[in-house]
């Protein structure tokens, strides 16, 4: 029997790391904003005290299902009036740590959901 690999059909995350994670060959070290139907850009905070409404607001003008937080290395909710923007679009969001949230957004970007996945990548420096 020949055993053929897997082809993911959409932008996944390939690997990660404390501070950084691979799209394909490309190792990114800054946060990042990943969309199961092609979005990607830089999402501008480096330390989770640096989130506010507008970087959830950028979120909810994906249209997107279900927004999953990687909060970092360790599990950090975001403050209510933070979401509020995607409550009021009645997108999902899920928070887990930033490992846990890019194999969650392979699973469910591979299955063909529209997702997007907000990744806080921390500076391992200092």
């Amino acid at each position: 029997m020949k055993i053929q690999p897997d082809i993911i059909k959409v932008q996944s995350i390939s690997g990660y790391g404390p501070g950084w994670i691979g799209i394909g060959n490309e190792k990114i070290t800054r946060s990042v904003v990943i969309g199961s139907r092609g979005e990607r850009f830089d999402w501008a905070c480096s330390r989770f005290e640096d989130l506010s409404a507008e970087h959830f607001a950028q979120l909810a003008a994906l249209d997107t299902e279900l927004i999953i937080f990687g909060s970092g290395t360790r599990l950090r909710f975001p403050q209510g009036h933070w979401i509020k923007s995607l409550i009021d679009k009645q997108t999902g969001i899920e928070t887990m740590d930033t490992q846990a949230a890019c194999r969650t957004y392979n699973i469910l970007a591979d299955e063909g959901r529209n997702v997007a996945v907000a990744l806080l990548l921390e500076s391992t420096s200092g």
